[in-house]
């Protein structure tokens, strides 16, 4: 499975028949839920950074960082009370995201509603190709899609090591024609995921999870879309540079 918040290997076992299962409509309420409360937390930064509280809004986007990798890893394991921890971890990286739009938004006017917007036609682009079949969610294609995403994240894992010894891998996190393309391939592969996010909600309302499923299935949406905006962020600042 390219998304590890989205892993069909449980859905067998946590079939039910006899009490109200998931759908994909509830599925799409609990997005829409989540979405809400990240956009709550980024604005409520945005405005406090623009109000001059920019040592708040550093201090408070630190905080955000951690807490939205402690709850978006309790959610993975607690999927049951996925519908308590999903929306503090939508609401953690709102205020995360909001204070980097700001920043960012500083040295690139107008940079932050392009990225917004090229995130959600990126989602509804990906939406059209899995409902039209033009894109299908084999075996192969998550196989495909988990090593390249892995390989993703080994490349940050050492640049972000690299650091420490003042070490950088050197042209892909620059503004030359290389980190351009790097970056390019990142919000591609990012956005191939979420053809393995609707076919985890669709699989799943067909094998009859249970309720609490929805927000599981919501959760996993969001983790891809704010994992998308942050890498479509980067590649129009590598863009502005040039």
């Amino acid at each position: 499975m390219a998304n590890p918040v989205l892993n069909q290997n449980f859905m067998q076992q946590e079939r039910v028949l006899d009490s109200e299962p998931m759908t994909i409509n509830g599925s799409i309420n609990k997005t829409f839920v989540l979405l809400g409360c990240l956009l709550l937390g980024s604005l409520a930064t945005w405005h406090m950074f623009y109000i001059g509280a920019v040592d708040k809004v550093m201090a408070m986007t630190s905080v955000a960082f951690f807490t939205s990798i402690i709850f978006a890893l309790i959610t993975i394991f607690n999927r049951k009370n996925a519908g308590i921890f999903a929306p503090v971890y939508s609401v953690s990286e709102g205020v995360l995201l909001g204070g980097i739009s700001a920043v960012i938004e500083q040295s690139y006017p107008g940079i932050a509603i392009q990225a917004v917007g090229l995130t959600m036609l990126c989602l509804f682009s990906m939406l059209i190709l899995y409902k039209t079949g033009l894109v299908k969610c084999t075996e192969k294609f998550r196989s495909v899609l988990f090593i390249s995403t892995l390989s993703v994240v080994g490349i940050y894992l050492i640049n972000f090591i690299g650091h420490f010894f003042h070490m950088q891998i050197p042209y892909i996190f620059t503004s030359s024609t290389i980190g351009i393309g790097f970056s390019l391939l990142v919000v591609a592969i990012a956005s191939l995921n979420f053809i393995i996010d609707f076919d985890f909600i669709e699989k799943g309302s067909q094998y009859l999870l249970p309720k609490y499923m929805e927000w599981y299935g919501a959760f996993g949406l969001m983790v891809t879309l704010v994992w998308l905006y942050i890498e479509i962020l980067n590649l129009l600042a590598k863009m502005r540079d040039r």
